[in-house]
């Protein structure tokens, strides 16, 4: 990887990690949320941010503040960009200015404030206005006071009259701005899943998003972090179908957690989960986890594979880095990380290993959810060059199962072309067959009494000896 690479890789981890503020009382009363939110906003714009990254590093820094602020913080900024389309539409009829012409910083900041009208029924007409006109003065847009104050109050005094496009005349056009989806998505949603479906993939993305957890089992039982985790105030619920994992609530903040300081568990979707289950893993197992990072399924599968052993690699030294902090912090010592590129071929690995996890790189439609910006960044043209990319890959890491061993191939989106397609092409060219039909879950369903959380695709395959 090449030292500019690295460098954009690391833009996002590197944004608000300035060092914390000191805690006093003055300093808390300088703090402006509404400019903190509208830096987020300009700062996720940059074509290699990543929203929950520019967020989470701007809780981290602003970790002081009461909870309560932070949650504006969160619900504005995640608020703005899930229902981006649909604020540029609204503020497109009461301004005199296109939307694409709108200068980028008085764009952001319009947006964040008709949010706030639309969507905060506990934030005053008055204070939505009057703190984005000193905004734009501080922004160095003197000039524009003028004309943010014009849309927001118009907008404010005619909100009960602004009307969603007539669905009859096209469609298309109307659920996009109905659910904030870019025009292609909409239409490509309709035709793979139908239009009953397609409504309920894009109501679940907007419903809240859930935080579950894996036990680290080779510390503590499921019952002992649970008891931890509760005398810790924070509520926990069984995962049915899934007797290692919970979903949490009712705690501050994630890293304030002494069960989560003593390694006790870490951060894994239920869906993601699942990509582990099957009975494929065994307690002896060697698996290879081919694109691993964040790492949650390479953990998962060394808790499982008590006697076996895990090879996590990656492409980027980055996030290989990160695994290993997980690795050394949950205290496993059968499970290694290094930094491979999966469309590489490694002839040591040929018919290594009785498992390989094949989570490739996707579209991530599945977990628009928790990445809003996901569709504001993908098109139909980069989705192509990723099914290239994944068969690519599927090519060369298919030798490395053994006779009769299993590949794991999954993603976190919700397309035919990068799951069901890609599957049916791979068994057509390699000698393997499906264990048991895939499983294309939608976000926030449920499948075999799990609770599922992101849209995730799963498909266990055999290779035939």
């Amino acid at each position: 990887m090449t030292d500019v690479k690295k460098q954009k890789n690391l833009k996002q981890a590197i944004f608000f990690k300035n060092s914390l503020p000191q805690r006093n009382v003055l300093q808390m009363q300088q703090v402006n949320v509404r400019a903190i939110v509208l830096d987020i906003l300009m700062e996720t714009q940059k074509p290699d941010s990543m929203s929950h990254v520019v967020l989470g590093n701007a809780l981290k820094k602003y970790q002081y503040l009461d909870k309560r602020e932070r949650s504006f913080i969160t619900k504005l900024s995640q608020g703005t960009i899930e229902k981006k389309i649909y604020l540029d539409y609204c503020i497109e009829q009461f301004s005199k200015t296109p939307i694409k012409k709108i200068k980028p910083l008085i764009k952001n900041l319009l947006e964040m404030s008709v949010y706030q009208l639309l969507y905060m029924d506990s934030v005053p007409i008055s204070a939505v206005c009057n703190e984005a006109v000193k905004l734009a003065e501080k922004r160095g847009f003197k000039t524009l006071k003028g004309y943010v104050n014009g849309v927001l109050r118009n907008l404010a005094r005619m909100i009960d009259t602004i009307q969603l496009p007539v669905k009859e005349e096209n469609s298309i056009f109307y659920y996009s701005i109905k659910y904030s989806l870019p025009e292609w998505l909409v239409k490509m949603w309709i035709t793979q899943y139908g239009e009953e479906n397609f409504e309920r993939i894009a109501k679940s993305l907007y419903e809240p998003r859930k935080t579950f957890i894996r036990c680290n089992t080779k510390k503590v039982t499921p019952n002992e972090l649970k008891s931890h985790l509760e005398q810790e105030g924070v509520t926990v619920k069984s995962v049915e179908g899934l007797d290692y994992a919970f979903e949490i609530e009712n705690y501050d903040y994630l890293s304030s957690l002494q069960a989560m300081c003593n390694g006790e568990f870490y951060i894994q979707d239920s869906s993601s989960m699942l990509a582990g289950e099957g009975n494929i893993i065994k307690r002896d197992s060697y698996i290879i986890d081919v694109c691993a990072a964040p790492g949650g399924k390479s953990m998962n599968a060394a808790l499982k594979a008590i006697n076996g052993y895990v090879e996590a690699r990656d492409l980027n030294s980055y996030k290989v880095g990160l695994i290993q902090e997980n690795i050394k912090h949950l205290g496993l010592n059968n499970i290694t990380a290094k930094v491979w590129d999966a469309t590489i071929l490694d002839k040591d690995a040929i018919e290594k290993a009785d498992v390989v996890i094949a989570d490739l790189p996707c579209s991530g439609l599945g977990i628009i959810g928790r990445k809003p910006d996901i569709k504001d960044k993908m098109n139909p043209e980069k989705i192509d060059a990723l099914v290239k990319l994944q068969r690519k890959i599927l090519s060369t890491i298919s030798s490395y199962v053994k006779p009769n061993g299993v590949l794991v191939y999954s993603t976190c989106t919700i397309n035919k072309h990068e799951n069901d397609d890609n599957v049916s092409w791979f068994m057509k060219n390699y000698s393997y067959q499906l264990i048991e039909p895939a499983i294309q879950l939608f976000p926030q369903q449920s499948i075999d009494n799990i609770q599922g959380g992101d849209g995730f695709y799963i498909a266990r395959l055999q290779k035939i000896n």
